[in-house]
């Protein structure tokens, strides 16, 4: 299990080779990459902030969860923080298993927790000024069937 939260770029193929390479014994291996949007084209930059040390142990029980809940070989989780630009990869899950199942499962719960409860504030910068992102009905609605 390795939890990164960065503000360095990191190259979704080098980790997705790594991070495969490491696990003996998993059949599969579920990626995924959430990139900073830019609804309509009028995103300047998004601005992250997190607590050190805070994020990295709530992600960390969230990957623990995961890891207890399905059977996984290993799990990865990295997000970044500081500028970034519009279409800028922002986080990575990657989980294995021995079957898929395991692994999608546990992928799509850590992506769910990750952007509803992972100590993160996101603020929106445009030509018209700065906007803190809010909490969406919709992402909150996504845990309920964990």
């Amino acid at each position: 299990m390795r939890v990164c939260v960065q503000a360095e770029p990191f190259d979704l193929g080098a980790e997705s080779n790594a991070f495969a390479a490491g696990v003996a014994g998993a059949g599969a291996v579920v990626t995924f990459t959430g990139l900073v949007r830019d609804n309509g084209g009028a995103l300047a930059a998004m601005e992250i902030e997190h607590y050190p040390g805070m994020t990295e142990k709530a992600i960390a029980a969230m990957v623990e969860q995961a890891m207890a809940r399905w059977s996984l070989a290993d799990a990865l989780v990295i997000h970044r923080y500081g500028q970034l630009a519009g279409r800028d990869p922002i986080m990575m899950v990657a989980t294995a298993s021995r079957h898929r199942a395991d692994a999608f499962a546990a992928a799509e719960f850590l992506m769910d927790y990750l952007k509803s409860r992972a100590p993160f504030w996101k603020k929106e910068l445009s030509a018209e000024g700065a906007e803190w992102v809010a909490a969406r009905d919709e992402d909150e609605a996504a845990l309920k069937r964990w």
